[in-house]
C-alpha cells in the first residue's frame, strides 16, 4: 500500500468520548485511519464504515504502486504514446500534484522514484549508498527518468512523453485519503463535527465532543517516539472560518540516517539528484485540502530548511517548521532517551519558526 513520513500526533480537547460522539478505526495505505464524528440519528456507525472502506479501497484500486491491476501500475507500464482512461480521484490527485510541482520548482516530482531506487532510499535506508554514492553518470541516468511535465491529461484520457516513465502518488495519496473520508461523512451523512486522520494527515471540521474547535499537537522531533513517550510543542486550533483544517506534517528525521558526520533524509530533491541534507527536522502545513498539504510537506522537506522557509513565505503558505534551538540544523536528532532531560522545557531545546500565514492562522486571523 501507499506509505509516507509523518510527524504529527492528535490532541483532543477532551479525552472522554461523550455518548453522541463515536469512534471508528480501520486500516488503508499501508497504515491505519482514525474517525470521531457526531452521529446523527437512526444512522448505522458499521454501514458508515462500509461506505468510508468503499471509498478508500476505490482510491487504492486507482493509485496503489503494490496493486499490479491498479490504474497507475497499468499507467506505469505504458509505452510512450500509449493511453490509459483515468477516474475522477486520479486526476484529482495528479492535478494537486501538479499545482505543488509547479509551484515549488519542481521539488515536489511524482515520477521521482528513479533517483529513491537509485540511492537505495526505498522502504529501508541504509548508509551503503552513501559509502559508495552513484556516479554523475548514474544520477543523470536516472534523473531522464523524471518526467512530470510529459505526463498529459486531455479529459479522462492519460499519455506520457517518455518510455519507463512512473507516477507514484505516496506523497499525497493519504491526504488526498482523509480529504475523501471526509467528503463521505459530510456529504453522505451530513455530519458536520468530525475529525479525520490517516497516518498523521488530519481533517476537522465542526467542534469535538466538548463542543470547542478541534486542537491537532504538533510534536516535538524525536526519534522512535510513540504516543506515550513523546513531546507537545505546540497545538494548532482550527479556525472559526472557515470552521475546518486540514493539516499534514512531515519530517526528514524519522527515515534518516547518519553519514560521514551528516545527517541524511530518504527524501531526494528531484532538482539534484541528491539526498536532502540540512532540511528541517519537522514540517507541518495547513492548507485548503490535506491532499495539497501532504503534497506541500513532502516539497518543503526536500528543500534545505532556508530555501523551504523562502518558498512557503513566498507562496503565502501556512507552514510551522520545527527547528533546534540555535537555528543550526543538527546532524543529530533527539531519540527517546533524551526525553527526560528535554521534557521540563522541550523548547530549551527547539523553536517553532511560522510563516505570516501559519502566524495568522494560529492568531485566529484568517482574512
Amino acid at each position: 500500500m501507499l506509505t509516507g513520513a509523518i510527524t504529527s500526533s492528535l490532541l483532543l480537547s477532551g479525552c472522554q468520548q461523550s455518548p453522541t460522539y463515536d469512534y471508528i478505526q480501520g486500516e488503508t495505505m499501508g497504515t491505519s485511519y482514525h474517525i470521531s464524528f457526531q452521529k446523527p440519528k437512526d444512522v448505522d456507525e458499521e454501514a458508515i464504515k462500509q461506505a468510508i472502506d468503499k471509498r478508500l479501497q476505490q482510491i487504492n484500486i486507482s493509485m496503489s504502486t503494490y496493486m499490479e491491476d491498479s490504474t497507475i501500475s497499468k499507467f506505469n507500464r505504458l509505452k510512450a504514446g500509449e493511453s490509459i482512461q483515468v477516474d475522477p480521484d486520479f486526476i484529482q490527485v495528479l492535478q494537486d500534484s501538479k499545482q505543488v510541482y509547479q509551484q515549488s520548482a519542481g521539488a515536489f516530482d511524482p515520477t521521482v522514484m528513479p533517483l529513491i531506487n537509485l540511492w537505495g532510499f526505498g522502504s529501508v535506508m541504509t548508509a551503503e549508498r552513501l559509502q559508495n554514492p552513484p556516479s554523475p553518470d548514474e544520477i543523470q541516468a536516472a534523473k531522464s527518468l523524471l518526467d512530470f511535465e510529459g505526463i498529459k491529461l486531455s479529459g479522462t484520457t492519460l499519455t506520457k512523453d517518455k518510455d519507463n516513465v512512473e507516477l507514484d502518488f505516496s506523497a499525497v495519496a493519504k491526504g488526498y485519503g482523509v480529504d475523501v473520508i471526509a467528503e463521505v461523512l459530510h456529504k453522505d451523512y451530513k455530519i458536520n463535527n468530525y475529525m479525520v486522520e490517516i497516518g498523521g494527515e488530519v481533517s476537522t471540521s465542526g467542534v469535538n465532543q466538548k463542543a470547542q474547535p478541534w486542537q491537532i499537537a504538533i510534536d516535538a522531533p524525536v526519534i522512535d517516539s510513540t504516543v506515550t513517550e513523546r513531546l507537545t510543542l505546540a497545538a494548532i486550533r482550527q479556525p472559526s472560518s472557515p470552521n475546518k483544517l486540514h493539516l499534514a506534517t512531515s519530517g526528514n528525521y524519522r527515515n534518516s540516517i547518519i553519514f560521514d558526520g551528516r545527517r541524511y533524509s530518504h527524501t531526494i530533491d528531484p532538482t539534484t539528484g541528491q539526498p536532502i541534507a540540512g532540511g528541517a527536522p519537522s514540517v507541518t502545513v495547513v492548507a485548503d485540502s490535506v491532499s495539497l498539504a501532504d503534497a506541500w510537506a513532502t516539497a518543503l522537506t526536500a528543500m534545505t530548511y532556508e530555501q523551504a522557509l523562502a518558498t512557503a513565505t513566498d507562496k503565502n503558505l501556512a507552514v510551522l517548521f520545527v527547528i533546534p534551538k540555535d537555528g543550526k540544523i543538527h546532524d543529530e536528532v533527539p531519540s527517546v532517551k533524551d526525553l527526560a532531560r528535554h521534557k521540563a522545557d522541550p523548547l530549551a531545546y527547539w523553536q517553532i519558526i511560522e510563516t505570516p500565514g501559519m502566524k495568522s492562522l494560529r492568531a485566529g486571523n484568517t482574512k
